[in-house]
């Protein structure tokens, strides 16, 4: 491993029956000492990537859920207006990948009109491939940092327990879920949580969005009503931070 490439991104380094070359580093680049493992891919887009896997410390013991203050926990609902939307009435928007989808439609388009096996049809491939890589490290990148601000801020964040794929099938917000990417977006909260001793409360979403966070009563209410209005108690809230109370087990704000 080489580190004296003069530019701090870049790292040489070199494989046994390979040689020497040059990789683009997206984080610090332990010495090889302390590397376990290298692992290379292609991608449909032709590039190559290149995993060094190592061994970290411990992970930080997670507090007892007794010791928690009710104050360092948020519950969470996975919306579709928006893309989370906490107890604390805090709305986390959708990313606007319209521009990308458009890019990749194109180039979509463009390798329709190529002959297919042919030396231009490969080369196109290779850009579809790529507009649709921009899309996924996008929503990706979006992830990370909403999942790491989650487990530093909070000791307990209470998600709803989704199941994702009978939504994708029946629903008509199915393109919006499958950008959302929420079965991911959960596997990297509890993955963060585990390094940083954060608690991961999974409830169950049944009744989380009908049952009144006040007293109780249960409301049906369609997909398309965005606000919850309990014809018991006169409680109205907006729905998704209605559920999110009632997935952190909150009373909801009167």
């Amino acid at each position: 491993m080489d580190h004296n490439t003069g530019n701090d991104q870049f790292v040489r380094l070199r494989l046994e029956k390979i040689g020497w070359f040059t990789i683009r580093a997206e984080r610090d680049v332990p010495p090889a000492d302390e590397i376990d493992e290298i692992i290379l891919k292609q991608e449909t887009t032709g590039y190559w990537y290149v995993s060094l896997v190592s061994s970290v410390e411990r992970v930080p013991e997670k507090p007892p859920l007794s010791e928690i203050d009710p104050e360092d926990c948020v519950g969470v609902d996975l919306g579709i207006t928006s893309y989370i939307h906490t107890s604390e009435n805090l709305s986390v928007g959708t990313l606007d990948l319209s521009d990308e989808y458009d890019r990749y439609a194109r180039e979509q388009r463009k390798l329709d009109r190529k002959e297919h096996g042919s030396a231009n049809w490969e080369k196109q491939r290779q850009k579809v491939a790529q507009a649709k890589r921009t899309i996924k490290q996008k929503v990706l990148d979006y992830q990370h940092k909403l999942t790491t601000w989650l487990v530093q801020e909070y000791d307990v964040v209470a998600v709803e327990d989704l199941d994702v794929k009978p939504m994708l099938k029946t629903s008509q917000n199915a393109k919006n879920k499958q950008d959302a990417a929420w079965s991911r977006f959960l596997e990297l909260l509890e993955y963060k949580a585990d390094l940083h001793g954060t608690h991961v409360e999974k409830v169950k979403p049944e009744g989380t969005t009908k049952e009144c966070a006040v007293c109780g009563v249960e409301t049906a209410k369609p997909i398309w009503i965005r606000e919850h209005s309990c014809p018991a108690c006169s409680h109205t809230d907006d729905r998704d931070l209605h559920t999110s109370a009632r997935a952190c087990g909150c009373k909801a704000r009167r």
